[in-house]
């Protein structure tokens, strides 16, 4: 109780320090081994909304897979072959020309990933609504503010699971 109290309440803050922008913190898979279905709990206690809960739930192409198919088109469209229409494709990218080609190819998601908040204002006016945006990396509760500022959808963080800290919770 004492280890989930404390990432809820750092979800908290993280969805705090957003403000009345538009997005929305979620965690990552990181986890503690074993406790994934209880911190996801506490994340969603915290006003977050969990992201994958295991790596069947949503296709995420990273930028290995990007190097494997040859190119981000490539890639989804080889997924799209196989994948179920109940299943979302997100693309992970680090750069302005991997967002263009993943809007071209029509991914679900995409993920900005480290990227200065400038080029994240880019990105977010040229994606528009053809998916949704994910910011990623770096996200610390410093930073939040600025990076829903550049109006993504959503923000995900380890840190509030892996940085929350265990509240002392006495029963007397």
């Amino acid at each position: 109780i004492q280890r989930l109290s404390g990432i809820a309440t750092e979800t908290n803050k993280y969805q705090k320090a957003i403000g009345n922008y538009k997005a929305r913190i979620t965690d990552t898979r990181k986890t503690t081994p074993n406790f994934r279905l209880f911190e996801k709990y506490a994340v969603a206690t915290g006003g977050a909304r969990p992201h994958r809960f295991n790596l069947s739930d949503c296709v995420m192409i990273k930028d290995n897979h990007i190097q494997f198919a040859g190119s981000i088109t490539n890639a989804v469209n080889e997924i799209r072959k196989h994948l179920s229409h109940a299943h979302k494709i997100e693309v992970e990218c680090d750069t302005i020309e991997q967002v263009k080609e993943a809007v071209q190819v029509k991914a679900d998601i995409i993920m900005l990933d480290n990227m200065p908040c400038e080029l994240m204002k880019q990105c977010v006016d040229l994606i528009g609504d053809k998916a949704l945006i994910e910011a990623s990396g770096n996200v610390t509760l410093e930073t939040i503010g600025e990076i829903a500022k550049t109006g993504v959808d959503v923000i995900s963080s380890s840190a509030i699971v892996a940085k929350a800290k265990t509240l002392d919770i006495g029963l007397d």
